[in-house]
């Protein structure tokens, strides 16, 4: 049985499915498909978020959907005449019910479709491919069979129908689903198929300068995730509500996690800093003994914390999404929002605090540092911690990079955080790394490995807001 957040085998997966395809070419790659189970609802939140990203992009993108059968395309498609406007090509692949072919959308120049043989497995899968010059994005889902759902059966409710695939942002990927997907359509249409192979490869040699803002996109995400949340909870006749909600949270969550994955991979020479600066902070916490939910914290903040760094502005951040900030999280002065960029952390409301860690990681001991020119202990512990971290892990990547056979790297790294100590750095917490380079070197090993993107929510496990809660009050009360 397939379960919600649990890893999906392919060999449960539709033979001749596009998913079961790029399952099998992928089974050998050192990137393995970051796979998870969602609900209906949560999908509807994603692909419209990422639909109406369209409607923004400075370029005109190719868009495959599978939306399994007619009826579910004749729902939404009034909205793909706005992104068919927007679109060099749209194709709509379903099993034709009626009015499929009449809708006015349907008969747009650039709209094609194929009715696909309901006993064609692609007709139980739902699909959203969107590959331009300047964004790439997808969503690539099959529904679980009635076998999957086990004992409890098929839902009744539409809004509790599961899926299981993947979403992602990284324009390789989508690439290679495209060409899967214009193999599927050249069996119902080869003219159309042959037209998709010009139009894909015309993409792929487009040069562009500046791709679409991935953190306008992400943040646009969160928010209909956010809303679609809000509106789940008028609701109270759902049996499995509460699943729901955790699926929507854990798929914001994914959100900034691929943001971040994407941001480290474009660093050639740093690829790995995001799980590398987690693990240091989440020892440096664990050998000074600080609570499970900080710990937590730390590790969260440390795979995030180049968002602190993005050249961005406040425009990407929309108006209405600012309004949801400013009621959920009213300013004070340590989560006021000091660095712009930080803000698309701040739209989703369980990031706040960690939005304040990664605002003042470049805080100095001394005061000289910034956005607030806060000085020793005024600067939160955990920001003290990750701006070592990152200046430790980054000299490091640098001195690995140069020559990795070097035993002196660790030292070396180190002894020039230490010259900063009392200025920049906290001299206690040079202490504690002190300690844990020593390990290093004698042979210490640290788990730097990304986490699983489906399976992250425990990162913000609300146990873990009463544990911080109640440690709190018992230092209140020493």
């Amino acid at each position: 049985m397939v379960r919600v957040g649990k890893a999906v085998d392919p060999q449960s997966m539709l033979k001749g499915s596009i998913l079961q395809k790029l399952a099998d070419a992928r089974q050998a790659s050192k990137t393995p498909l970051n796979f998870g189970v969602y609900y209906k609802n949560t999908l509807i939140a994603l692909c419209h978020a990422l639909e109406d990203c369209i409607l923004t992009s400075t370029s005109s993108p190719l868009v495959i959907t599978a939306f399994q059968r007619g009826k579910w395309y004749l729902q939404e498609a009034d909205r793909y005449r706005d992104i068919a406007e927007a679109s060099s090509q749209v194709v709509i692949m379903a099993a034709a019910d009626t009015g499929f072919a009449e809708h006015p959308t349907s008969q747009l120049p650039n709209v094609a479709l194929v009715g696909l043989d309901p006993t064609d497995p692609v007709a139980q899968e739902w699909h959203l491919i969107i590959l331009s010059p300047t964004y790439s994005a997808m969503v690539l889902c099959q529904e679980l069979s009635p076998a999957d759902y086990g004992v409890e059966g098929v839902p009744k409710e539409d809004l509790e129908r599961k899926f299981y695939g993947f979403w992602t942002f990284e324009a390789e990927l989508v690439r290679e689903v495209v060409d899967l997907a214009i193999a599927t359509i050249a069996t119902y249409n080869p003219q159309l198929a042959a037209k998709l192979t010009e139009q894909a490869q015309g993409i792929a040699e487009t040069k562009v300068e500046q791709p679409d803002a991935l953190d306008a996109i992400v943040c646009r995400i969160v928010d209909y995730l956010h809303t679609s949340h809000l509106d789940l909870d008028r609701l109270t006749t759902l049996p499995h509500q509460q699943a729901l909600d955790r699926n929507l949270i854990s798929n914001e969550l994914q959100a900034f996690f691929r943001m971040a994955q994407l941001i480290d991979l474009a660093d050639i020479n740093n690829p790995m800093a995001g799980a590398e600066v987690a693990s240091l902070a989440e020892a440096m916490g664990q050998l000074l003994d600080l609570p499970a939910w900080q710990i937590k914290r730390l590790r969260l903040a440390g795979l995030l914390h180049r968002f602190g760094s993005l050249s961005g502005s406040e425009s990407f951040l929309a108006p209405e999404m600012s309004m949801h900030y400013q009621e959920e999280a009213p300013c004070s002065p340590l989560t006021c929002p000091l660095i712009p960029t930080t803000q698309v952390l701040r739209t989703m409301p369980q990031m706040e605090a960690v939005a304040k860690i990664i605002t003042h990681e470049s805080e100095w001991w001394n005061g000289t540092g910034s956005p607030a020119g806060l000085r020793t202990d005024e600067i939160p512990l955990e920001s003290r911690i990750l701006g070592l971290a990152i200046a430790f892990q980054q000299r490091l990547a640098q001195l690995q990079a140069a020559d990795s056979s070097r035993p002196e790297n660790l030292s070396q790294a180190f002894a020039e955080c230490q010259q900063a100590a009392r200025d920049r750095f906290d001299p206690k917490l040079i202490d504690t790394l002190a300690l844990l380079v020593a390990g290093m070197q004698q042979g210490l090993t640290l788990s730097a490995i990304a986490p699983k993107l489906t399976s992250s929510i425990w990162l913000l496990d609300p146990a873990s807001e009463v544990e911080e809660q109640r440690s709190r009050g018992a230092e209140v009360t020493k």
